[in-house]
């Protein structure tokens, strides 16, 4: 869920914000990796690593979440606080960002909607696919998590010049 849920929403974020000259800004381009980067192309495929972590730690506390009603939105609350309140790092889109680094608060608001996405989208699919548990959406996931790594892996390997980019 956690891969699937990043990439739409990193989609949306660089559809109605336009990550890739967002990237070059004055302050944010000095942080960010270009869009152009292989390792930004390698990022979706690399989720799979948060993913697992994340799994490690919700098994942990599954029934606080699985339990209730409306556990998803516990998950939620959960996911987007810690992401926009308790990071480890003064990252931008942060409390601790703003607190901490020049970025100008806009370049911390811009990222929000995408974190709100993302915690949307994790939450809820994770509470459904848990509660309705059913071999379709299993397959359906496991289909959706392969073509995004197969995109990241092809992204990578063409940044770095092994695959031929039409011109």
């Amino acid at each position: 869920m956690h891969m699937v849920a990043y990439f739409i929403a990193a989609i949306f974020a660089q559809l109605l914000f336009n990550y890739k000259e967002l990237m070059k800004s004055e302050t944010l381009s000095l942080i960010m990796r270009p869009w152009e980067s292989p390792l930004v192309a390698l990022g979706p495929l690399l989720q799979s690593v948060n993913g697992f972590f994340m799994a490690l730690i919700l098994y942990r506390i599954r029934h606080v979440i699985i339990n209730e009603k409306n556990g998803w939105v516990t998950l939620f609350l959960i996911v987007a606080g810690f992401s926009i309140f308790a990071p480890q790092a003064p990252a931008p889109g942060t409390f601790e960002g703003y607190i901490y680094t020049k970025l100008p608060v806009i370049e911390h608001i811009i990222g929000l909607p995408e974190c709100l996405l993302y915690s949307f989208l994790f939450s809820f699919a994770f509470f459904n696919w848990y509660k309705r548990p059913k071999k379709i959406w299993n397959t359906i996931s496991i289909i959706v998590i392969f073509l995004i790594s197969l995109v990241s892996l092809l992204g990578f390997l063409a940044g770095i010049g092994f695959l031929k980019q039409p011109q």
